[in-house]
């Protein structure tokens, strides 16, 4: 296995991630009952946020958390999105770019649930 090492990396991340998601009896009812996700245009839009984060592209402009805020989830919800994060890079990515995705989606959970009240 590889490291993350450019977009095409960033992409096969988000899209076997979120497979994992729309699976996942927990986490698909919140990305497509509640929050009726755009599919087609949310993944160009993590592309872009992983890009940025990893990369710095600079190619992200928005602010994700105001879009999560009203979401009707609790921290389980939170440790399950990092469980799906991090069983996608285990099986995908090994390297520093990949530890470096893992610890700032860790960080990212973090602060939303703390955010929410959640901590």
């Amino acid at each position: 296995m590889n490291d993350i090492s450019n977009k095409e990396d960033i992409k096969t991340l988000v899209d076997r991630f979120y497979e994992k998601v729309n699976s996942d009896e927990l986490l698909s009812p919140i990305f497509n009952d509640h929050a009726e996700v755009d599919w087609p245009e949310h993944l160009p839009t993590m592309y872009d946020f992983w890009n940025s984060l990893l990369f710095g592209s600079m190619e992200y402009k928005g602010q994700p958390f105001p879009k999560h805020m009203t979401l009707p989830v609790t921290k389980e919800y939170f440790e399950r999105w990092i469980q799906l994060f991090t069983a996608t890079l285990e099986e995908n990515f090994v390297g520093p770019k990949a530890d470096e995705a893992l610890a700032r989606a860790m960080n990212i959970a973090r602060v939303f649930m703390t955010k929410m009240g959640l901590l």
